[in-house]
């Protein structure tokens, strides 16, 4: 049997083909609504999974193509992260067999397509014993920038975010490491080539320029509906970082921040020297601000692809303190009012700082004199 699969994220198109050919059907994958309505003709299938949200025709506009103008009764499967319920009552009044709401497991997916087709294809599914895997509502690139990680780089941890979510693209980069840190992560790779890049950089620039470089690398490559980045040590975790994007994609932030303050219930584990220092630096950087932003400097960020394109085009002009230069850079484009509705802090249930930290405190001393150079720069 022949399934034609259409959505603009290739991500999601690339895990279910793999996931559907192993199971003996036959897939052809289109990448917006246009290609699509084409490969009706040219495929000729007998199902069709089509998501809502796409540039060019929506996926309404897709069935209206299939029902009204072709009038064919092929099955048609819906598999989208637009859950509002005039969208799902249209589709189902235009005649579709099934509406799925993102997120959802490839493991329901392939339930749904052999209820539908009343094939017996989930039975050879569940004796493959493949781990689940998680469809997102959104295509999220996410840069890692690293500097001799080799021996603190959890590969375990990263390939099993990746084998289990469908939708997140993880850009390693290199930062000029002089250890194996190139060799793990190319090793991490194998296997996952679509949904792992590593961007190598000879010269180590800093955390500022790999994450800058990393994210241009990334507004290039595809349409991500966000882009973000986290730290190598994963001292924010991922269950954390998915949170950031369900908040961001279920409002009309353009960032949001992961906040390392204190609260009931979460756990933040600082060493006390650190604590102090830090608490001492974000009163500058909230007068430097002008804003009441709590923690700037938190290395869990995810943004939507207007400020990817726009905060990260410049180089910055230091090596650490680039969050904040990203928080003055929004001000100073979106204006102090307006940026205050476009910034969220979200608290994280869990940090931890991890040991053999890149920044010593001598590091942190230095961070004041950088904060006075960032306060003249964006005056």
């Amino acid at each position: 049997m022949k399934i034609l699969t259409i959505d603009d994220q290739q991500l999601i198109l690339l895990s279910v083909e793999k996931r559907l050919t192993e199971l003996g059907y036959e897939v052809f994958t289109a990448n917006s609504g246009q290609s699509g309505i084409a490969a009706i003709d040219t495929f000729d299938p007998d199902m069709v999974i089509v998501d809502i949200n796409m540039p060019d025709l929506s996926g309404i506009e897709v069935i209206q193509h299939i029902r009204i103008v072709r009038k064919l009764d092929i099955p048609i499967l819906v598999m989208s992260g637009n859950t509002n319920e005039k969208t799902i009552l249209e589709s189902y009044n235009l005649g579709i067999d099934d509406y799925m709401k993102k997120p959802v497991s490839l493991d329901e997916m392939v339930a749904r397509i052999n209820r539908i087709l009343g094939n017996n294809f989930i039975q050879l599914y569940t004796e493959t014993n493949i781990e689940t895997k998680i469809i997102g509502k959104y295509g999220v690139g996410v840069v890692i920038p690293c500097y001799n990680e080799e021996n603190r780089l959890s590969r375990a941890l990263f390939k099993d975010f990746i084998d289990k979510n469908v939708g997140y693209h993880l850009c390693f980069v290199n930062d000029g490491s002089t250890d194996n840190t190139l060799a793990v992560l190319e090793k991490l790779r194998e296997g996952n080539e679509e949904n792992i890049s590593i961007f190598n950089c000879e010269k180590n620039g800093g955390k500022a320029e790999a994450v800058r470089q990393g994210i241009q690398y990334l507004t290039k490559r595809e349409a991500f509906d966000y882009i973000g980045y986290l730290d190598a040590d994963l001292s924010t975790d991922f269950s954390d970082f998915d949170d950031l994007v369900k908040t961001i994609g279920s409002s009309d932030y353009k960032i949001v921040s992961g906040s390392r303050i204190t609260r009931m219930g979460a756990n933040i584990a600082k060493e006390s020297a650190r604590k102090l220092i830090s608490k001492t630096i974000n009163l500058i950087i909230q007068t430097i601000l002008g804003m009441p932003f709590k923690d700037t400097q938190c290395g869990a960020k995810i943004m939507d692809q207007e400020v990817a394109s726009l905060m990260f085009e410049k180089k910055f002009i230091t090596k650490w303190l680039f969050d904040v230069e990203i928080f003055m850079r929004m001000r100073k484009h979106y204006g102090k009012k307006v940026v205050k509705k476009y910034i969220c802090e979200q608290p994280l249930k869990r940090w931890v700082h991890v040991d053999d930290s890149k920044l010593s405190m001598k590091d942190s001393v230095r961070i004041v004199g950088q904060l006075g150079q960032i306060a003249l720069y964006y005056k």
